[in-house]
C-alpha cells in the first residue's frame, strides 16, 4: 500500500501544471534550420540558439567562430532563421530582454538608442553583417535537411551611418539592390534583399 501511494504521488506531481519538465525541440533539426542563413564555410562553427518546448530560447551549440544563429521561432507563422556577428549579441540580448518585458518595436528603438548615445549599450565598432533566411511559406524539410521556400536578405549594421556618409539611397533603387534604413540612428544599417527564388 505504501508503494502504491509514493507511486500516486509521483505521478500527481509529473501532472501538475509547471512541473513539466523543459525540453529543447528537436536539436539536430534547429541547428540545420539556424546555421541555413550562414555562409555555408561558416556553419559548422557557428554558435546556435534554439528553443525549448515552454518557447524559451536556449544555447544548444557553443560556437568557435564569429557567428551566432538562431534557429526559427515555432510560435511564429512562416520561417525566419537568422546569424549575426558576435560582437553584435550586446545589441540583440537588449532587445530580448526589452521584448520580454512587453515592449514594442517602437519602445525598443527608443531605448536602444538612447542607452546607444549614454554609451551603456554597446555597439560594434566596424561594419557588421546579419544573415536572414525567411519566407511567409518557408519550412525545414527533414527528407533533404534544408529549408524551402525561403530567400536571403542580408543586414549590414553601421551604427550612425548616413546616405551622405556611406553614398547609398534611403530606398533601393532596383530590386535587390543596396540600400541604408534608419540613418543617422543606432540602428542605421545596410538592407540587401536578394529576389525571390522559384
Amino acid at each position: 500500500m505504501q508503494k502504491f501511494y509514493l507511486l500516486f504521488f509521483m505521478a500527481l506531481l509529473i501532472s501538475l501544471p509547471g512541473c513539466a519538465q523543459e525540453t529543447t525541440l528537436n536539436p539536430e533539426q534547429q541547428i540545420s534550420e539556424a546555421t541555413g542563413a550562414a555562409p555555408e564555410n561558416m556553419r559548422e562553427g557557428a554558435a546556435v540558439y534554439g528553443y525549448t518546448s515552454k518557447g524559451n530560447l536556449t544555447l544548444i551549440r557553443e560556437g568557435s567562430n564569429s557567428l551566432i544563429c538562431v534557429a526559427d521561432d515555432p510560435s511564429r507563422d512562416g520561417f525566419q532563421s537568422v546569424c549575426y556577428h558576435k560582437d553584435l549579441e550586446p545589441f540583440m540580448i537588449r532587445g530580448r530582454e526589452l521584448r520580454a518585458e512587453g515592449k514594442n518595436n517602437l519602445e525598443i528603438f527608443e531605448v536602444r538608442e538612447a542607452e546607444a548615445k549614454a554609451g551603456t549599450l554597446k555597439l560594434p565598432e566596424q561594419p557588421t553583417t546579419l544573415h536572414l533566411l525567411e519566407g511567409k511559406t518557408g519550412h525545414f524539410d527533414p527528407a533533404s535537411g534544408m529549408v524551402k521556400e525561403a530567400n536571403y536578405r542580408y543586414v549590414v549594421y553601421i551604427p550612425w551611418a548616413t546616405a551622405e556618409s556611406t553614398g547609398l539611397p534611403t530606398q533601393p533603387v532596383v530590386p535587390g539592390g543596396p540600400w541604408i534604413m534608419d540613418p543617422g540612428t543606432h540602428r542605421a544599417h545596410i538592407m540587401i534583399s536578394t529576389p525571390p527564388q522559384n
